[in-house]
C-alpha cells in the first residue's frame, strides 16, 4: 500500500509538471465519456425502467395481438378475461388502458388522463399505495359496480395539498363520483412509459370513462394492453407460443369478431410497444452505439498524446530501471497516471450529465398525450460513469504503458541519438492509432451526414396536407355528459361561431391529428370485394367536419368535400383516398361506389391523394373519412385556417367553445405545424447528437493527425537537415511530409468507408428519404474529411520546409 501511495503522489506530480497535456486529455476524455454517460442516463430512465415503482420487471411481458400490424394492436376485454383464464406459462395477467377524462366538483373542470385497470393490476406490478390501499377481486366483477379511485401522489399534492385524510373523500371523475380508496407512490405513474397517469379506475367502469358502448362485453372491441408475469422455467418464446395457442382457440370459437391476423406477440418491457419505448428501443441503443464510437475516438487521441510524452521521459524511464524498478512497477506507474486523467475526465463528465440528462424532453413536440420523461442522472448513472472511466483509462493507457517501459536501460543512457530513434519506432503506434481514428471519425460524420439529410428530407417531404397558419384545440363531449343528439347540435353550433370569426379563412373539426402519437380504424365491407380468410377489413379512419379538405388543403382528385349538409338525416357519404380505391376497385376510380362502414352503406362522393397520415413511413396507406356530422364522434379537435398567427386565435375559439357550455375544457391549444413535428421527432434527435459527434469527431481527428505529423516531422528533424544540405528544395521536403500524412488519410478513409457501408445498413428502419449508403453523404464527408486531414498535415509541413540546415544537423 505504501508504494501504491508513492505511485499516485508521483502521478499527480508528474501530471501537474506538464499541465497543457493534462488538461487536453481530460477534456478529451470528459466530451467522449459524457456523451456515453448522458445517452446511458437516458436509457436508464426508459429503457432499464420502463414501470418506475414496480418489482421484478425482468419477468414482465407486454402483448400484442396483431402480428406485423402497422400499429400495436390491444385485446378486447373479453379476450382479456379468457387469456387470464386459461394461460399456463404466466403466474398472472394484467390489463389496463390509458384515456383522457375530466375531474370535475370544482368551479371549473380539469381535463387530465386515467388508467381503467383490472382489479388484479397493482399486486401485479408489485406497486403498494402509500395510504389506502389497491383494488379488490370484488370490484372487478359487476360492470358499473365500483366507483372508487387510486390518485396519483402529484394529484394528491396538487388537489389535496397532501392532506393524509384524503381517503374515503368524494372525487367527480366525467362527473360520476368515486371514493379515493389509495395514493399511489411518488415514482409510479402507470404501466406505459413516460406516459404519466393521475388516477386509476377499476375496468369495469369503462362505460363512464370512455363511452356509453359496453366494452366489457364486446368482443370485436380492442382496447386493452395486456401485460404477463411469466412463470418460473417459461421462456419468451414458450409463452409465446402457448398465446397463439389460446388465441387460436378463441378465434375458432368466435370467428366474426376475430378478423384479421390476429397473432400474439411477446416482448420484454424494455420495448414494449404501447408508451415511448415502442419508439425508442432503436433509437436509443443506436445513439449508445455511435456515442461508443466518439469515446472510442478520444481514447485513441490520448493515447497518441500519451505515446508522444513517453518519448520525452524516455531517460526518465531509463534511469528508474537503471537503479532496480521492475517493470511491473513501471508500468503500474503509467496505469496510475491514465486512470488519474480518466478519473479527472469522468468527473467533469458526471457534471455534465446531471447538465444534459434532462435535454432529452426537449426534443419532444407538443402532444394531446401526456407525456413525462422523468430523465435525470441517478445514482446507477453515475456508478456507470465512474466504471466507464475506470475501463477508459485501462483502455488508452495499457498500450503507451506496456510500450514505453520496454526499453534497454544502458542502451538508452549512451545513445546520444536514443530519444529520435524511439520516437521513430513509436510512431509507427501512432500512425496504427491515426489511421483507427480517421476510420472512426470517417464513420461517425457519415452516420450524422445521413441523419441529417433525413431530417431535412422529412422536412421537406409533402404530407398530402399543408400544416402552416393551422391553429388547433381539442375538447371533448363524452366526459361533460353529451350524447349523440346534444353532440350533434354542439358540433354545429361550434363551427358556425368559428366560421364567423375575423379572419378565418377556413373551419372544420376532426377527431384526430395526422401524424401523431394516436391512430384509430373501422372495419369496411367494400361493395363488390370479397375479403381473403382472415383478411383484416380494418381501414385507417378519421370522422371530419365540413369543409375539412378545404381547411387541410387536402387535393381531390375527384367528387367533393364534406358540407354542412352531410347530417345523420342525410344520405350515408365517405371520402376514400386513392390507395383505398386501388386496393379494392383497382380498375375503377372509385366514385358512387359503397362501402358498408360504421353498421351502414355510404357512397363514396370523394376521393383524395394519398398523403401520410400516422408517420412518413406510411407508403400506400388506404384511408377513410366519415362525416363528423353524421357519424358521432364524442371528441373534436377545432382546425382553423387563418390569415395572421395561429396562437392568436386561442382565446377566440375557448370563448366559442365557452359560449356553448362554460364547463367544457379547451386543450391541447396548438399550431398544426408544431404538432406535426410529431413525425420527425427520431431523425430531429438523431440529427442533432449524431451531428454533434460528428464535429467532435472531426476535430479529434484533426488534432490526432496533426500531433503525429508534426511529431515526426521533429523526429525527422536532422533527416531533414541532411537532405536539404545534399540539395533538396524545400518543396521537396514539404512533399515528404504531406505525403507522409497523405498515406495516412487513404488508409484511414479506405478503412473507414469499408467500416460505414458495413455498419449503415443497420440504420434503415429510421431513416427517411435517404439510403443507407446515400453516394452524396459518403463523398461529401470523405471529401471534407481529408480536407481537414490535409490542412493538419499543412502546418507541419509547412513548418519543415523553413528549416535552417545547420540548425537542423545539430538536432538531437
Amino acid at each position: 500500500m505504501g508504494s501504491l501511495r508513492q505511485d499516485i503522489r508521483y502521478a499527480f506530480r508528474m501530471l501537474l509538471k506538464s499541465p497543457g497535456f493534462s488538461a487536453i486529455a481530460v477534456l478529451t476524455l470528459a466530451l467522449g465519456i459524457g456523451a456515453n454517460s448522458t445517452i446511458f442516463s437516458w436509457i436508464n430512465s426508459t429503457l432499464l425502467n420502463p414501470i418506475p415503482g414496480a418489482v421484478n420487471t425482468g419477468n414482465i411481458l407486454a402483448f400484442t395481438s396483431g402480428g406485423n400490424s402497422r400499429v400495436p394492436v390491444p385485446f378486447s376485454y373479453p379476450d382479456f378475461i379468457d387469456l387470464r383464464n386459461r394461460t399456463a406459462s404466466f403466474s398472472s395477467i394484467a390489463g389496463s388502458s390509458i384515456y383522457p377524462l375530466n375531474l370535475t366538483g370544482k368551479a371549473k373542470p380539469e381535463r387530465t388522463w386515467g388508467t381503467l385497470a383490472s382489479a388484479n393490476y397493482f399486486d401485479f406490478l408489485g406497486v403498494h399505495p402509500i395510504l389506502g390501499r389497491g383494488f379488490l377481486p370484488s370490484e372487478d366483477e359487476k360492470p358499473g359496480g365500483a366507483t372508487v379511485v387510486v390518485i396519483s401522489y402529484r394529484l394528491w399534492q396538487l388537489r389535496y395539498g397532501g392532506d393524509a385524510s384524503v381517503i374515503g373523500r368524494t372525487l367527480q371523475i366525467n362527473e360520476h363520483p368515486y371514493t379515493i380508496i389509495g395514493v399511489a407512490p411518488p415514482v409510479f405513474q402507470g404501466t406505459q412509459t413516460s406516459l404519466r397517469s393521475e388516477v386509476w379506475i377499476p375496468a369495469v367502469m369503462a362505460q363512464q370513462i370512455i363511452s356509453s358502448r359496453d366494452r366489457l362485453h364486446e368482443r370485436s372491441d380492442a382496447w386493452v394492453d395486456l401485460l404477463g408475469r411469466l412463470k418460473p422455467g417459461v421462456t419468451p418464446g414458450q409463452a409465446q407460443t402457448e398465446m397463439n395457442l389460446r388465441m387460436k382457440e378463441l378465434v375458432e370459437q368466435y370467428p366474426k369478431d376475430h378478423q384479421g391476423e390476429n397473432v400474439v406477440t411477446v416482448y420484454p418491457l424494455w420495448r414494449a410497444p404501447f408508451g415511448a419505448n415502442g419508439y425508442l428501443y432503436f433509437l436509443l441503443p443506436m445513439l449508445m452505439a455511435i456515442a461508443g464510437a466518439v469515446l472510442l475516438l478520444a481514447c485513441a487521441n490520448v493515447a497518441n498524446l500519451l505515446l508522444v510524452r513517453s518519448v520525452a521521459r524516455r531517460r526518465e524511464i531509463a534511469i528508474r530501471l537503471s537503479i532496480g524498478a521492475s517493470r511491473w512497477r513501471l508500468v503500474r506507474q503509467l496505469l496510475i497516471e491514465s486512470l488519474i486523467l480518466a478519473l479527472a475526465g469522468g468527473g467533469i463528465a458526471m457534471l455534465l450529465t446531471v447538465w444534459t440528462a434532462g435535454s432529452f424532453s426537449q426534443f419532444i413536440p407538443p402532444s394531446n398525450l401526456p407525456i413525462t420523461l422523468d430523465i435525470h442522472a441517478d445514482g446507477t448513472v453515475l456508478l456507470v460513469t465512474m466504471l466507464v472511466s475506470v475501463l477508459t483509462g485501462v483502455v488508452f493507457g495499457v498500450l503507451p504503458a506496456l510500450r514505453a517501459s520496454d526499453l534497454a536501460p544502458v542502451e538508452v543512457l549512451k545513445e546520444e541519438g536514443s530519444a529520435a530513434s524511439a520516437g521513430v519506432r513509436r510512431a509507427r503506434l501512432a500512425s496504427v492509432l491515426v489511421v483507427a481514428q480517421i476510420a472512426l471519425s470517417l464513420f461517425l460524420l457519415v452516420c450524422a451526414g445521413l441523419f441529417i439529410r433525413s431530417f431535412r428530407a422529412a422536412q421537406k417531404v409533402d404530407p398530402g396536407f399543408h400544416p402552416d397558419h393551422v391553429f388547433i384545440a381539442s375538447y371533448s363531449l363524452f366526459p361533460a355528459g353529451y350524447n349523440s343528439d346534444t353532440g350533434f347540435e354542439f358540433h354545429r353550433q361550434l363551427l358556425a361561431k368559428l366560421e364567423a370569426l375575423p379572419g378565418v379563412e377556413s373551419a372544420s373539426l376532426a377527431d384526430w391529428i395526422p401524424l401523431g402519437y394516436t391512430s384509430d380504424s373501422t372495419t369496411v365491407n367494400p361493395e363488390g370485394y370479397v375479403p381473403q380468410p382472415h383478411e383484416s377489413m380494418d381501414i385507417a379512419d378519421a370522422d371530419v367536419g365540413p369543409n375539412y379538405l378545404h381547411t387541410m388543403q387536402i387535393p381531390l382528385v375527384s367528387g367533393r368535400d364534406f358540407t354542412s349538409k352531410d347530417t345523420q338525416t342525410s344520405q350515408r357519404v365517405v371520402i376514400v383516398n386513392e390507395a383505398f380505391v386501388h386496393r379494392y376497385w383497382p380498375s375503377e376510380d372509385g366514385m358512387g361506389r359503397r362501402v358498408h362502414v360504421d353498421g351502414d352503406w355510404a357512397t363514396i362522393v370523394g376521393v383524395t391523394r394519398t398523403g401520410s397520415y400516422y408517420s412518413l413511413h406510411d407508403g400506400a396507406l388506404p384511408f377513410i373519412y366519415t362525416p363528423i356530422l353524421q357519424v358521432y364522434s364524442n371528441s373534436g379537435t377545432v382546425h382553423l385556417r387563418v390569415a395572421g398567427n395561429p396562437l392568436s386565435y386561442a382565446g377566440a375559439v375557448e370563448k366559442a367553445v365557452h359560449d356553448l357550455n362554460a364547463n367544457m375544457p379547451v386543450f391541447d391549444e396548438s399550431t398544426l405545424k408544431s404538432r406535426v413535428q410529431v413525425a420527425s421527432t427520431g431523425q430531429r434527435i438523431a440529427g442533432t447528437f449524431v451531428g454533434v459527434f460528428g464535429l467532435l469527431a472531426l476535430l479529434l481527428a484533426a488534432v490526432g493527425i496533426y500531433g503525429v505529423i508534426a511529431y515526426t516531422t521533429r523526429q525527422r528533424t536532422r533527416e531533414i537537415g541532411i537532405r536539404m544540405a545534399l540539395g533538396a528544395q524545400s518543396v521537396d521536403v514539404f512533399r515528404l511530409v504531406l505525403s507522409n500524412g497523405l498515406r495516412l488519410i487513404v488508409v484511414g478513409l479506405t478503412i473507414g468507408l469499408v467500416l460505414s457501408l458495413m455498419l449503415t445498413r443497420f440504420l434503415r428502419t429510421i431513416l427517411f428519404g435517404v439510403g443507407a449508403t446515400d453516394a452524396i453523404t459518403f463523398i461529401g464527408v470523405a471529401i471534407l474529411l481529408t480536407a481537414v486531414a490535409l490542412l493538419a498535415c499543412y502546418i507541419p509541413a509547412r513548418r519543415a520546409m523553413r528549416v535552417d540546415p545547420m540548425v537542423a544537423l545539430r538536432y538531437q
